[in-house]
């Protein structure tokens, strides 16, 4: 069925060419996951506060080789994009950035985003959100960019601001965590923010 406004991105926008490495410009770097990834990857969720507000866990390496993995045939398929954050002179894990549930044909994205414990307290979950943000919306012309956490999740919500996402309403109830149901709160980046 076709659609009867046109589509905001083609198929093959983000698959016809190779994930990019994007910079911060102010010292941070993000680029596609590599095997050599995994024992970072496998260390970054062994941290208990990673699992109060990501709901998933790595319960091992060859899990997280698989995770990584998956993520570059989700960048084919056009469904979500995964970038590991670092600094360019070291190779020590940061955090990761993602586009996630991909409407092309709506030019619109989901964001999320963690840190490692080492690098929390740093803006590095910020720096990294706005980077990924102006590549997607003025390089490759998506329209609006969502991002939720939990409203409990007051660190989260500052890096929300700090990114220049807007604070747009509350969906009540709208993720369980492993202590149950927790009210979200809607930011959104739209294109010329």
């Amino acid at each position: 069925m076709p659609y009867t406004a046109p589509e905001v991105l083609s198929p093959g926008t983000l698959s016809g060419t190779p994930q990019p490495v994007l910079a911060t410009g102010d010292g941070l770097v993000l680029r596609p996951w590599r095997a050599e990834d995994v024992p970072a990857l496998y260390a970054a969720y062994q941290d208990p506060l990673m699992h109060q507000w990501q709901l998933m866990s790595c319960d091992s390496e060859a899990e997280a080789a698989g995770w990584i993995e998956g993520w570059h045939k989700d960048w084919e398929t056009e469904t979500r994009g995964q970038w590991a954050v670092f600094r360019p002179d070291s190779d020590q894990l940061l955090g990761r950035v993602a586009l996630h549930a991909i409407v092309l044909a709506d030019g619109l994205a989901k964001i999320g985003y963690w840190t490692t414990a080492a690098a929390r307290g740093q803006g590095i979950a910020a720096r990294a959100t706005a980077a990924l943000s102006r590549w997607a919306l003025d390089e490759i012309g998506f329209h609006r960019l969502e991002l939720l956490h939990a409203t409990a999740n007051e660190a989260s919500c500052r890096v929300a601001e700090k990114a220049g996402f807007a604070l747009e309403g509350v969906k009540r109830s709208a993720a369980i965590h492993q202590d149950g149901w927790h009210d979200m709160h809607v930011h959104a980046r739209l294109t010329g923010d």
